[in-house]
């Protein structure tokens, strides 16, 4: 099963509330998102299934690895910091090309949205860090 939907990559910078007219507070998540760019179209003929690579947040040539600048020249776009497929149908595959920025334009129209995201990742964290107790 593919879906046709086109994701966007977003940072989350914080939360804030806003307030309502009955004066209910409302938390909500400001996300950054930056131009996101098509790296690369996969096709069934080449790949064996639909895709569509996205990548955002520019980073230095100098930081990127060989494998992954070799990948980036070969599909003429700069550098990007992070790397995300989003498997979609030939007919939405079909309308995007290699370097094609992608913006917040995909969410006109839409009433909600499905967020996923990567904690922090802390490990195992002892008492002390994770419940804040206090030594002696």
């Amino acid at each position: 099963m593919t879906q046709n939907r086109l994701g966007l990559l977003a940072q989350k910078v914080g939360m804030t509330q806003i307030f309502n007219d009955d004066g209910v507070r409302i938390p909500v998540t400001v996300l950054l998102v930056e131009k996101n760019t098509v790296v690369q179209k996969k096709t069934v003929a080449v790949d064996g299934y639909s895709a569509l690579q996205v990548g955002t947040g520019a980073i230095r040539e100098k930081l990127v690895n060989k494998p992954r600048t070799g990948h980036f020249k070969k599909h003429n776009v700069p550098a990007q910091r992070h790397l995300v497929e989003f498997r979609v149908d030939e007919a939405m595959a079909g309308k995007h090309n290699g370097g094609d920025a992608s913006g917040l334009y995909l969410l006109y129209g839409i009433k909600s949205v499905d967020i996923s995201g990567v904690s922090k990742g802390k490990g195992f964290a002892g008492v002390m860090k994770r419940h804040h107790f206090g030594g002696q």
